[in-house]
């Protein structure tokens, strides 16, 4: 038998499939944004919020989502961009930030989309007036660029124990 297999059998080396990740992209304005699908609990149609007393300007208020109190989060104005009207396309994005549901508002949900780690660039300093904590990568894919944001950073440690401290 040893003389039916050759050296140039063992050497085969399997392909590899390069490491992806699969996020869901969405726009704030001309900005294409993602975000790792799996922080994602759930995209609804906006509804009307409730504004509470005393918290940031950027915080439209709370919503009632099956029984669970959820700031909702306006991304346009918490990135210093002027607000839109909402319309037919605007949505939530329901994220748990560690121990506490939010929902921020975008202008328009797009699609899922695999990309490549190879596609991931370390984020510019300054992208279209975002700040780059707020930014995790940056990635050159299909002829576009896709800001992937950091979710965790787009509420300070102090707001999110305000707006805590304020749906109770």
């Amino acid at each position: 038998m040893d003389h039916l297999t050759t050296a140039s059998t063992f050497e085969k080396k399997p392909i590899v499939v390069a490491e992806q990740i699969q996020i869901i992209t969405f726009n704030i304005g001309s900005e294409k944004f993602g975000v790792d699908i799996l922080k994602i609990k759930e995209i609804i149609r906006l509804i009307k919020s409730t504004r509470v007393p005393n918290t940031p300007d950027f915080v439209d208020g709370v919503i009632n989502l099956r029984g669970r109190v959820i700031p909702i989060v306006d991304v346009r104005s918490r990135f210093g961009l002027p607000r839109k009207k909402a319309d037919k396309n605007t949505r939530i994005m329901v994220f748990e930030l560690k121990d506490k549901i939010v929902g921020f508002v975008v202008d328009w949900v797009n699609e899922v989309m695999r990309i490549p780690i190879t596609a991931i660039e370390p984020p510019p300093d300054m992208i279209s007036g975002v700040e780059t904590k707020y930014i995790t990568a940056v990635a050159v894919f299909d002829d576009q660029m896709i800001i992937l944001l950091e979710l965790e950073e787009i509420l300070s440690f102090a707001e999110k124990t305000l707006l805590s401290n304020s749906m109770i």
